[in-house]
């Protein structure tokens, strides 16, 4: 019952509703709170001036909503009654859950009377802050407006109903909370104090115990209040005038407006519009129990958003991390490759520098013994060495002018890595539609005659009725393979395969609605294959058997979100494969077009 409690609540003070009135635009209101609410208006817009003037209307007038600044988003929390240059700006608040409303102009005098006998300003008017229907009293005020007796009675029970844990009454100290109530002696008692006063024996064994929550809700404070009329208020409603649409007394048939109206007897009137409120409960019903069931469909589907985004995050990671462990094997070829040029060229020369080393030393050794050579006073022991040192000295001469003072390599290296390609794709590393699903059947959502085993991967019935069981995965765009393998197929039954929508009748052949595309004959039989192609970029279907295409495009304008759908009854079982690649030829026939 706790969902009910808005219903219960005035608009404007945010409380239950005390002594509710009843507007005519159905709306409920507290009487102070209605007081409250009310804003005098100019006399000429009185329902005096308006009989007056032959105008026609009712009692309650609803004033030309134009006149009045009732609501605005843009304002700062201010409405005007801005048809009339006399009126003065009203301030208008908000009440605790939000509606505005509009205080009096002035406070009312002090009086002793109740808030629906208090007089009201003349030429008052009255906004409903739910609707914000505007209306003029008249001279009843707010008596004018029927009481709300069955919204005090559901108060009345509701509160009840929250109150806190009753108590034993005929516990002498400290109270125990009672554990059931007697309906013929109207008293709670704990189990102590029922089997000592009130013994299941004798005259007591024929009196009804009850829960002591059941015993409080029949219980009854008070007598209900009967509701009056509101023009003849020492009168009762006897019967039900059909052209108004509200309960009259017999007063107002014979002297009232409704003497000339269609009436009917209260009772009927009572029965009937129960009957049709209940009947109108009946698809309200319906359609609570379908955002029940919504509300489950989506909550499972958060589960498995976060189930799916846990395991797409490490398969994201892991792909990241491999293309890291890539580069970082490149980069570690790389470097291996830059590490065997440097050696390359620290041995070509450190052998120069050891090659020119051992020559300077020869031609420095040279140079020592000519000079030494010259130093000699002996003509003829000179000339006899004088022209082979000669011929030594040019050729050692000849020897360092052949680029043996040049270096054999360079200190650049001729190397320039060329990264850009790679930063590009990095650049353009980006996710694609997935042209390989892995998917299983889905067990949330297929009906409740369906067995699956093999981790959701066959499924099979337990009636003899057709049902349905979609896969997990849902394809709005790309294309789609997945094949479904027969392993038992007996007394000739009718499976059907294809793809199906969400809310597709779980308990009839797929294909029977317009919420289902699927192939149900054509060489079925035990251990036969059926593949069925997706193709959302195509907008169409496609069906195989065996590898065998089952005549041309089974399905064209497929578009929407679409999921994997068997049905089948007890004589079949199948098995799903998923995680398949779309066949050769229609991959090439579709790269073609």
């Amino acid at each position: 019952m706790e969902e009910m409690e808005e219903e219960l609540k005035c608009p404007v003070c945010g409380s239950f509703y005390r002594e509710p009135i009843i507007l005519p635009c159905s709306h409920n209101l507290c009487q102070a709170c209605a007081r409250n609410i009310l804003v005098q208006t100019p006399e000429s817009e009185s329902p005096q001036s308006h009989r007056a003037a032959g105008s026609g209307v009712s009692d309650y007038d609803y004033l030309d909503l134009d006149k009045m600044s009732l609501y605005s988003e843009a304002d700062s929390g201010y409405g005007s009654y801005g048809g009339f240059a006399s009126a003065p700006t009203t301030p208008c608040q908000k009440s605790p859950n939000g509606v505005r409303v509009f205080p009096p102009a002035m406070p009312p005098p002090a009086t002793h009377l109740s808030p629906a006998l208090a007089p009201v300003p003349r030429n008052s008017c009255i906004t409903c802050p739910q609707c914000h229907r505007s209306l003029i009293l008249d001279d009843r005020g707010l008596r004018g407006f029927p009481k709300n007796r069955v919204l005090e009675g559901v108060i009345d029970r509701y509160q009840q109903s929250k109150a806190a844990a009753l108590k034993c009454q005929l516990c002498e100290k400290a109270p125990k909370e009672a554990t059931v109530m007697c309906e013929q002696c109207d008293v709670f008692y704990c189990d102590p104090c029922r089997l000592r006063c009130h013994p299941p024996r004798g005259p007591l064994a024929k009196h009804r115990l009850v829960p002591p929550a059941q015993g409080r809700v029949s219980r009854r404070l008070s007598p209900r209040k009967v509701s009056t009329c509101t023009d003849h208020e020492l009168e009762n409603h006897s019967m039900y005038c059909v052209q108004c649409k509200m309960p009259v007394c017999y007063q107002c048939l014979e002297e009232g407006k409704h003497s000339s109206h269609e009436v009917k007897a209260l009772g009927a009137m009572w029965k009937l519009h129960k009957s049709q409120l209940s009947q109108a409960l009946n698809g309200l019903s319906d359609r609570a129990k379908e955002a029940k069931e919504f509300l489950v469909q989506l909550r499972n589907m958060v589960q498995q958003i976060q189930e799916n985004s846990v395991e797409f995050e490490a398969c994201l990671v892991a792909q990241c991390d491999a293309l890291i462990d890539a580069l970082n094997r490149r980069k570690a070829q790389l470097l291996a490759r830059v590490n065997k040029e440097h050696e390359h060229k620290l041995k070509v020369v450190r052998d120069q520098i050891s090659h020119c080393t051992v020559k300077l030393r020869q031609t420095t050794g040279l140079m020592e013994y000519c000079l030494e050579v010259i130093k000699e006073n002996d003509p003829s022991g000179f000339l006899q060495i004088s022209d082979a040192l000669i011929r030594r000295v040019h050729l050692t001469e000849d020897q360092w002018g052949k680029g043996t003072l040049t270096p054999r390599m360079t200190t650049d290296f001729d190397l320039s890595l060329d990264n850009s390609p790679l930063l590009q794709s990095i650049h353009q590393l980006d996710f694609v539609q997935v042209k390989v699903a892995w998917f299983a059947f889905d067990p949330g959502s297929a009906h409740s005659d369906i067995i699956l085993s093999n981790d959701n991967l066959t499924v099979t019935c337990s009636s003899y009725d057709d049902r349905v069981v979609l896969g997990k995965t849902g394809f709005s765009k790309g294309i789609h393979y997945w094949e479904l393998t027969v392993d038992r197929y007996d007394n000739h039954p009718d499976p059907a395969f294809g793809v199906a929508r969400m809310d597709v009748m779980k308990d009839v052949m797929l294909g029977k609605d317009d919420k289902a595309w699927a192939i149900t004959e054509g060489g079925i039989t035990k251990g036969a294959t059926i593949g069925v192609l997706l193709d959302l970029n195509r907008k169409n279907l496609t069906f195989f058997i065996n590898d065998e295409q089952q005549g041309p495009i089974a399905f064209d304008n497929v578009e929407g979100l679409f999921f994997p759908a068997v049905s089948l009854n007890r004589n079949v079982q199948v098995t799903l494969h998923t995680g398949l690649p779309v066949p050769d030829f229609y991959s090439s026939r579709a790269s073609i077009a």
